[in-house]
């Protein structure tokens, strides 16, 4: 693995496929420095991965697909005839580097389908190269539609409140939330954005506020906790965010801090939009109690910037996400369409009919 600065990007993506290696911007290091981490191989992708250099569900699972193709790269030079053998044992490597969002084990199962159809002595580098390229574009492709089916469901120019970083950082580019929040903000439907801090890995502080910043989008840092009051003094229309898994029912998984972003919302009359994918969606997983909650080492709470700021030998609880019900969320963005409401029976329909229409703001049914 090098790192390389100054290293030329694409607007609104921070993954990048040149010159036969992948590059993924540093998040760990944003906003401060801008460093870019070569990677060639399947082993450095994984710890990239765990290591949080790339996080966001849709980027996890992006860069995994990458990954993949280059463990191809390697198993095959090494022997053409047991490559695929090899190649399903390292993709695991890849699936336990985080465990809760789906995106990656959805980038995977894409991975071993298109394995499943190489032919025996066919070089399989140039193919899953394809393949991960195809699932980059389709994300940024999707994002934009999801952009734009969000913003319009606000009718009229709102300021809002988004938690954790669900922009171009996370996903294949532009964002999810963060893709809402552009569009909105393009069609004059977004005035002021207040950007929890979101503790402890800071990526509303380091991130979001670093990629509006950029846009020229007005964007104000609060702490996690200053959220209700905020609400409470008027203005905000809607708190909009991302996703890690959506289960069958509706039940979003997000970063931690969202479920009681969303109880606070719902008692403030303020709208709650989650933004995802529908590869973030796990049809096979019934509600939000089955989702798997990765835990993280406890020294990411008792300390920040490599400062301990916590007794020694306390005990910290340090889960990434939470949990918020289907029945505290108003509208689930997707870039097959819009759901009020989500449950059950509008998930399944979403997930099998394509051309599932988006509602407007004047059909909106507004669940308080």
């Amino acid at each position: 693995m090098k790192i390389i600065e100054n290293l030329p990007s694409t607007p609104n993506t921070s993954i990048i496929w040149r010159n036969e290696q992948l590059y993924l911007l540093d998040q760990r290091l944003l906003p401060h420095k801008e460093i870019y981490l070569a990677l060639d191989n399947l082993e450095e992708v994984a710890n990239a991965i765990r290591d949080m250099v790339v996080r966001g569900a849709p980027a996890i699972g992006i860069s995994a697909a990458y990954g993949v193709a280059m463990g191809a790269r390697a198993r095959f030079a090494a022997d053409p005839v047991t490559w695929r053998k090899h190649l399903n044992s390292d993709i695991e490597i890849l699936a336990h580097s985080r465990p809760t969002a789906v995106n990656l084990f959805w980038a995977l199962k894409w991975m071993k389908q298109t394995i499943d159809q190489i032919t025996a002595n066919q070089n399989p580098f140039p193919v899953l190269l394809a393949t991960a390229q195809v699932m980059h574009a389709e994300d940024a492709k999707a994002n934009h539609r999801m952009g734009s089916l969000g913003a319009n469901l606000i009718d009229k120019p709102t300021e809002v409140i988004t938690h954790c970083n669900a922009g171009a950082l996370a996903t294949g580019g532009y964002g999810t939330a963060l893709g809402v929040i552009r569009a909105a903000y393009a069609a004059g439907k977004l005035t002021q954005v207040w950007a929890n801090e979101t503790r402890p890995w800071l990526q509303g502080a380091r991130l979001t506020t670093w990629e509006l910043q950029k846009d020229g989008i007005p964007v104000t840092l609060q702490a996690d906790t200053a959220a209700a009051m905020r609400m409470q003094q008027g203005a905000i229309g809607w708190v909009i965010v991302g996703a890690d898994r959506i289960a069958a029912n509706g039940d979003v998984a997000n970063k931690i801090g969202t479920y009681q972003l969303a109880i606070t919302a719902r008692y403030h009359q303020v709208k709650f939009m989650v933004v995802a994918p529908t590869s973030t969606i796990d049809i096979n997983t019934s509600c939000g109690t089955d989702i798997p909650i990765e835990q993280r080492p406890s020294q990411e709470l008792l300390g920040c910037g490599g400062n301990m700021i916590a007794p020694a030998n306390v005990i910290a609880w340090n889960p990434v996400f939470d949990i918020t019900p289907a029945a505290l969320i108003n509208a689930l963005v997707t870039e097959r369409g819009v759901i009020l409401n989500p449950d059950t029976l509008q998930i399944k329909q979403l997930m099998t009919i394509s051309n599932y229409l988006p509602p407007t703001p004047k059909t909106m049914v507004d669940s308080k």
